[in-house]
């Protein structure tokens, strides 16, 4: 027979009121799990009759622990084994400590890690550095995540002048934690994402004019190495159809045979084939990069190291192209990603069918390729609607 009774057990001398404890028993014999619960006005321990005078979020947290312990005595008379009321106190125990948010989260990291999905695994571990600042390194048990601490979470990210995706994004990946959580049945869904924003807003277009790919390309950058460099790998990604910068610091020189590259997607693991030009090579030949089993002067050995410093690259490239769009007085941002948009928007401009872009760009469907080109250009809808406006005058 067993039982679970909620219990106050008196605090330290100097503090007021009593702490409260789960006891459990089985077998006439009993155990004890103390919270972080307080409740006024109990100096012994007595079971506690009435849990109304707790605000109702701990009470909600009090009921779905007795439930988890019921549910862990329920699991344990199942399998048939004897067991006893400190074993209940354990395994409940183990369950508040892998679940908290931090150690639930690095668990996913982990398993993302072992099947091989690194960029999951990188988006996870970001997303978590960014709640661990913003609780000070103090952990939490998921099922304590309310509402109004996640509201408080995109305040502070708001304050920190992050844009509206950014804190989407970090929503997002802690929403889909959360969510697995819940489908393993270790914390009940209570909905605590319903009141921040977790979409996707549309981002400034990125593709760049023909004419402006040219001034970039004459530009004479030779008595500036860095800028020079990442000019290249810009107009590299372009010429290779707006190849991910991903993909091209991972192209190794067996990848490029018989005048063409072979690779795979990192995003989606689909197989492309892209032709080797001169305008490739030309770039390929200013750079030394003889002793390395990579393609581009990017990576320069395999090492566990590698990820680090193809970001650590993207990120001075990416501040590179800064300095270059102030060269030629660009308005827009310059980055890296630009190249893939420009190349699918030149495209499109010079009546290459969607079906050859999809296919170029390495999309799934030509719906994603629809949904890419769109974001690009806004024109025809703006001469409708300037045909309309014209119809009042």
């Amino acid at each position: 027979m067993s039982s679970v009774q909620i219990v106050s057990v008196p605090a330290l001398p100097e503090s007021s009121g009593a702490i409260i404890s789960y006891r459990i028993t089985h077998n006439h014999k009993s155990a004890s799990v103390l919270t972080e619960f307080k409740i006024q006005g109990h100096k012994s321990a007595t079971a506690v009759g009435s849990l109304n005078v707790l605000p109702q979020d701990v009470r909600t947290r009090i009921r779905a622990d007795i439930d988890r312990l019921h549910s862990i005595i329920s699991t344990l008379e199942y399998r048939g084994f004897d067991f006893s009321a400190n074993d209940v106190a354990d395994e409940f125990n183990r369950y508040l400590t892998d679940y908290t948010l931090y150690n639930y989260i690095r668990s996913l990291i982990f398993h993302f890690k072992r099947r091989g999905k690194i960029r999951t695994s990188e988006t996870y571990t970001s997303a978590l550095n960014s709640f661990m600042q913003f609780r000070r390194g103090a952990d939490i048990h998921l099922r304590c995540l309310t509402n109004a601490i996640v509201e408080e979470y995109e305040d502070y990210l708001n304050r920190r002048g992050l844009v509206p995706n950014t804190i989407s994004f970090y929503m997002r990946i802690l929403r889909a934690a959360y969510n697995r959580a819940v489908e393993d049945h270790a914390v009940e869904q209570t909905y605590p994402f319903k009141r921040v924003y977790t979409g996707i807003d549309n981002t400034v277009k990125r593709a760049l004019p023909i004419s402006v790919l040219r001034r970039i390309r004459e530009l004479d950058l030779t008595r500036q190495p860095s800028l020079e460099y990442a000019r290249d790998m810009f107009l590299l990604s372009f010429y290779m159809r707006g190849m991910s910068f991903i993909d091209m610091a991972f192209l190794r020189k067996t990848d490029l045979c018989n005048g063409t590259i072979c690779y795979r997607r990192h995003k989606t693991g689909r197989l492309l084939i892209v032709r080797w030009t001169s305008e490739m090579q030309n770039i390929l030949n200013r750079y030394n990069n003889a002793h390395s089993p990579y393609l581009l002067p990017v990576l320069s050995a395999d090492s566990s190291r590698n990820r680090s410093v193809y970001r650590n690259t993207a990120y001075n490239i990416n501040r590179g192209l800064k300095a270059i769009a102030r060269l030629i007085g660009l308005k827009m941002p310059l980055t890296l990603y630009c190249a893939r948009h420009s190349w699918a928007s030149v495209a499109r401009a010079e009546g290459v069918p969607l079906s050859v872009i999809s296919e170029g760009m390495g999309h799934r469907t030509e719906c994603t390729t629809r949904i890419y080109l769109a974001s690009l250009d806004t024109s025809a809808v703006d001469r409708a609607n300037n045909a309309i406006l014209r119809l009042l005058y």
